[in-house]
């Protein structure tokens, strides 16, 4: 694995801005990716877990990447092992499982079927993209169809939060009305861009919700990792979870910082988790946990903490702060932890969003390099 993870951090870093990324290149840094972390044609195996199971998550952001890289044939078979493998072969018919992997009996199988809403909604999104881009009608009836049995089965009306966004199909609504929610499950970009999409349905009441969750729930400028609602008493640090804010919130930067400049909710996320910001101009690197609380933080984080906050600290206009964690990454290289797969994720969404790989308008949509300077390479419709 160490020979397929040293191009991988090799391609991430020379492809910076200053060193002239060609947005028509494929995206070296993401082909590494595919090569090291993608088998079976389409799945994408957790590495840092004995067993290499996959997760829908996984699935989702592979996608993702695949599209930002105008690669087409990488995103089919994404595509058609998630749908196949964790959807039963069809995506409008019933939610992706979350986790996927070698059973007890030896036999590789749908070890979890329960869905997890934000792989659901990044693979929506990205269908309704690579529709949009591609343009390939049937991507988008695909998103549209998945979009909305998201709406059904992974959300509910609580009372003085609204229309809310749950993890997943089962396990976080509770009989008392209580509801145990996760910020970094909603991305901003992709609440508007199904807002937009989808605007006779009630998508367009999930940002009020959503901005009550991501803002009131970081009493100190911290993103928390789970929050709990509780009817009469509203959001609260979730006990089970310690208060702390980590490998999950981490997410919450990362989706504030991609935000379009004259997105509507991107001025009060900045400012809300400015301490953030400052602490890790201060401290030189992100802490790897902290109490959402009383702000207190405890242990170094990995690289892809650095790199999700990329986008983060330029939006705040922490130049210096910036620079610190470019250099971080370039003294902790990814083929020292080639099985890192988090670590790689967020490598390629914040160095990607940082060399101008992709950017998101203000509905949400994706903007891709490509896009702009390869008209030529536009996949023709199949």
């Amino acid at each position: 694995m160490k020979a397929i993870a040293a191009p991988l951090c090799a391609a991430l870093l020379l492809s910076a801005p200053e060193a002239g990324a060609d947005p028509c290149d494929g995206w070296p840094a993401w082909q590494a990716f595919r090569q090291g972390f993608v088998v079976d044609g389409g799945r994408v195996v957790d590495r840092s877990q004995g067993s290499l199971p996959t997760t829908s998550e996984g699935q989702s952001y592979a996608m993702f990447f695949a599209l930002v890289a105008n690669d087409r044939p990488g995103f089919d078979s994404l595509l058609a092992w998630t749908r196949g493998r964790l959807a039963g072969g069809d995506l409008g018919a019933r939610l992706p499982a979350w986790l996927w992997g070698r059973g007890q009996d030896g036999r590789w199988q749908v070890l979890d079927a329960n869905s997890a809403a934000d792989s659901d909604m990044w693979i929506a999104y990205d269908l309704l993209e690579a529709g949009r881009l591609w343009r390939e009608p049937r991507y988008t009836a695909e998103g549209k169809l998945l979009a909305l049995r998201i709406l059904r089965e992974e959300t509910a009306d609580l009372p003085g939060l609204g229309l809310t966004l749950l993890p997943g199909r089962q396990g976080f609504l509770f009989s008392d009305g209580a509801a145990r929610l996760n910020p970094s499950y909603l991305p901003p970009q992709l609440l508007a861009r199904f807002a937009y999409g989808l605007p006779d349905s009630a998508w367009a009441r999930l940002p009020r919700g959503s901005k009550r969750v991501l803002l009131d729930g970081a009493p100190a400028g911290f993103a928390p990792d789970w929050l709990r609602f509780q009817p009469g008493k509203g959001l609260s640090p979730d006990a089970d979870s310690q208060a702390l804010g980590s490998y999950n919130a981490i997410r919450v930067y990362l989706w504030a910082g991609m935000l379009a400049p004259a997105a509507p909710l991107r001025g009060a996320l900045l400012a809300k988790y400015r301490p953030m910001a400052l602490r890790v101009a201060k401290e030189g690197e992100p802490p790897e946990k902290v109490n959402v609380v009383d702000g207190k933080a405890q242990g170094h984080s990995p690289a892809g903490f650095s790199a999700a906050l990329l986008p983060f600290l330029q939006a705040q206009g922490e130049t210096d702060a910036l620079r610190a964690q470019l250099r971080r990454l370039q003294s902790m290289p990814l083929d020292q932890r080639a099985d890192a797969y988090y670590d790689h994720v967020l490598t390629l969404f914040g160095l990607g969003w940082h060399q101008g790989r992709f950017r998101f308008a203000n509905n949400g949509e994706l903007q891709p390099a490509w896009e702009r300077k390869c008209p030529a390479s536009l996949p023709a419709s199949h």
